[in-house]
Formats: C-alpha cells, sequence, structure tokens
C-alpha cells in the first residue's frame, strides 16, 4: 500500500476521473437554478410561482441529496468506494434525463429529488477515495484539484443552458454521466479499504457518530463549517434577481434585471479557482483552518458588500457575486477535514454525509429566511440570516481539530 501512494500524484487517473465526476455533479446539481426562471415559465408559472414553486424545488433537490448522502455514504463503507461511483452516476444520469420530460411542479420536484439522490454520492466518494490513495503529503492538493476542475461544471451548465433548450440542458447532464461510466472502470479501489475487509471491523454504521460525544461532535462540527457556500448559492445568488430588483440595481442608469443564471456562473468561475487555491494555501500553511479562516474573511466581506448595494451596477452585482463565490472556494478542503477526521471504516460515511447535511441545510435556511422576512423585510431578515450562518460556522471552525497531514490508516472502534 505504501508503495502504490507514493506512485500517485495530483494528476493521477483516479484524481482525474473523480474531478470529471465532480464536473458532472456540479452541472446538474446547479442546472435547476441556472434554467429556473426559464423552464419554470416554461410549464406556465407566473413570476410570483417561480420565486415560491423554485424555492419549493430546490428544497425537494436538497431534501434529496440528504437522504442519498446517507445511503451513499454507508454503502461507500459497506460495498467499497467504486460500488458508489458507479451507482450515484446511473440514478443522477437517468434521472436527468426524466428532468427534461416533465410538465408539472411535482413532476419537476420528484425528478429533482430522485437526481438529489443520485448526487449525493458522487463528491464524498470522489474524495475519500482519492484521500486514500495519495500520499498525505499532496492530499489536499490532489483534493483541490477535483472540487478546482469539477466545480467548472456550473460554467458548463450556463453556456449549455443559453445555447440549448432546456429540456435538451437536462439530456445533455444525463447523456454526459453516461458516458462518464466508462471511465470508471479504469478506476481501482482503494487499498486502505481492502485492508479493512479483510480485519472484518464494523463499517458504514450511520449510528456510530451519535453513539460516542466526542466523535459526535466533530461530526456536527464538520458539518457546521460548510454552512456559508450554501447560504451564499443558495440564497444569495440563487435569488440574485429578486433582491436585484429589491437593491434598485441599474446599468447605465435605468434598472437592470440579474441574470441568476449567469450569477451562478461567475460565481462558480470564482469558486473553482478558490477551491483550486484553498488547497495549495493550506499546504504552504500547514493547516486547514488558517486557510478557512482567511476564505470566511474573504466571503464576509462579499456579503457586507452584497447587501450595501442600493442601486448599485448590473456589473458591480456580478462582481460581488464572484467575490462570495471566491471566498466560499473552500468546498474540497472542508469535505477533505470530514475525511481526515475518521477512521476508514467510518471515512467515506462521513465525506459522503457530511457535505450532503450542508446541502440539506438549504431548506433550514430558506425556513429561517422565510420566518424572518415578515418583521424585518426580504433584504433585512436575508441580512440577519447570514449573519447568523456566519457566525456559527466560525465558532465551528475555531472548536475543530487541525487535521493537516494525519496519517489516516486508522479505524473507529
Amino acid at each position: 500500500m505504501t508503495e502504490q501512494k507514493k506512485t500517485l500524484g495530483i494528476l493521477s487517473i483516479p484524481v482525474i476521473v473523480a474531478a470529471l465526476g465532480y464536473f458532472v455533479d456540479i452541472y446538474d446539481l446547479l442546472l435547476f437554478s441556472i434554467i429556473r426562471v426559464k423552464s419554470l415559465k416554461s410549464i406556465g408559472l407566473t413570476d410570483a410561482l417561480i420565486d415560491s414553486e423554485g424555492k419549493f424545488i430546490i428544497s425537494i433537490q436538497m431534501f434529496g441529496l440528504l437522504i442519498g448522502g446517507i445511503l451513499w455514504g454507508i454503502m461507500g463503507d459497506k460495498k467499497g468506494r467504486l460500488s458508489v461511483l458507479f451507482g450515484s452516476i446511473i440514478i443522477y444520469s437517468l434521472a436527468n434525463i426524466a428532468n427534461g420530460l416533465v410538465h408539472t411542479v411535482n413532476e419537476y420536484a420528484l425528478a429533482r429529488f430522485i437526481a438529489g439522490i443520485g448526487l449525493a454520492g458522487e463528491l464524498g466518494a470522489g474524495i475519500t477515495l482519492v484521500s486514500e490513495l495519495v500520499s498525505k503529503e499532496v492530499r489536499g492538493k490532489a483534493t483541490s484539484v477535483v472540487a478546482g476542475v469539477g466545480l467548472t461544471g456550473a460554467v458548463a451548465a450556463y453556456f449549455v443552458a443559453h445555447t440549448f433548450d432546456w429540456r435538451i440542458c437536462y439530456y445533455v447532464g444525463g447523456g454526459l454521466g453516461l458516458c462518464l461510466l466508462l471511465l470508471r472502470i479504469s478506476v481501482f479501489e482503494s487499498g486502505m479499504y481492502k485492508s479493512l475487509v479483510e480485519a472484518k471491523v464494523q463499517r458504514g454504521n450511520f449510528l456510530m457518530f451519535f453513539t460516542n460525544g466526542k466523535r459526535f461532535k466533530k461530526y456536527l462540527l464538520a458539518i457546521l463549517i460548510g454552512l456559508p457556500t450554501w447560504y451564499v448559492i443558495g440564497v444569495l445568488i440563487t435569488f440574485s434577481k429578486e433582491f436585484g430588483e429589491r437593491f434598485g440595481i441599474q446599468e447605465n442608469g435605468v434598472p437592470a434585471v440579474v441574470d441568476p443564471g449567469k450569477a451562478i456562473m461567475l460565481a462558480y468561475v470564482a469558486i473553482s479557482v478558490g477551491d483550486l487555491l484553498i488547497g495549495f494555501l493550506s499546504h504552504e500553511l500547514k493547516s486547514r483552518k488558517k486557510a478557512l479562516y482567511i476564505f470566511y474573511a474573504i466571503t464576509v466581506l462579499g456579503i457586507i458588500l452584497y447587501f450595501c448595494q442600493s442601486h448599485g451596477s448590473l456589473l458591480g452585482m456580478y462582481f460581488i457575486c464572484m467575490l462570495m463565490g471566491f471566498g466560499t472556494g473552500f468546498w474540497a478542503l472542508f469535505v477533505t477535514m470530514a475525511a481526515e477526521h475518521f477512521g476508514t471504516n467510518m471515512r467515506a460515511t462521513a465525506a459522503t454525509t457530511v457535505p450532503n447535511m450542508v446541502r440539506g441545510s438549504l431548506p433550514l435556511i430558506i425556513i429561517l429566511f422565510n420566518s424572518l422576512k415578515p418583521e424585518f423585510g426580504y433584504i433585512s431578515a436575508a441580512a440577519i440570516t447570514g449573519t447568523i450562518v456566519m457566525v456559527i460556522s466560525s465558532i465551528a471552525v475555531f472548536m475543530t481539530d487541525e487535521t493537516f497531514g494525519k496519517d489516516l490508516n486508522f479505524v473507529e472502534e
């Protein structure tokens, strides 16, 4: 196993295949946010319903991610990392194709729920496999490559959405996923996992996160660290059109309409750059936590500027979306930290459930946002929600243990 790890670098086949898998994952995950307005108008919804039903559909998608995260995480530790990489992509590819055939909100929500279940397994299994196959010296860099390449899937989704009908966009996503299955044949299973199977220890027991106080604390903190990402993407950027109307965004002195698809695309360009850089920054600082603090500070700056846009410019809105995107470019790092916190017999479960618990928290964030609106108004409610999220996540980073350079060849008892 030691020799195998030494031969795998940050551009090895498993890293590249995991990166391409995450590319397709992000394409599908963000596609609804990009074509939300166009697709919902196409099935007959009014502007008011596009806002409310859009929140409903994205919440259902995130609930699917939450359920799928648990299922795929358990399977990754019980049946192997590769079983998840194959199974998850088949489900979300077929769900994508089905999504192109919907005609009602309920059909749309069901397709996104099933797609969410499939999407839930991709990143966690990929990060777990890469973390176990490459050396600990370059682990952070390798997982950053996975995320950095993968996150450009949002850019692809934007340009596909502006070239083809929204139904074709879903067919493209399904086709890309099925093609990726052929590449996965060349990927081999983690040596750590093979040794684990031979040792016959308990694997993939999700309840073990809750039966030990110290373990539960690590698990909870790992989830809370990721909350800012989906507050920024799921609220501020996905609904940037609605916020732009309330800010009075202008272009050349006249009211302008923010294109949420463009905002998402630009944000994910910046997220991709951030995710690449944070792995190298963490390597130079010899610390995951210090790198997170820096990116949190950038995120906070972006959020503050976002809410100071009264009669701001359209170009300024897009720039701020990019700044917030760059600041939240710590997705790979925080998933890597989740993998590093737990033993080999629970690592896939942790690395798969943690990011999907974060994604699944978006409906709760939206509920908080909506509950504050009657008293504080649309903009102030969103600002208060963001303050709560950032305070919780900052405390979580402070309380979590440093995992840089940690040896992963251990098990949870």
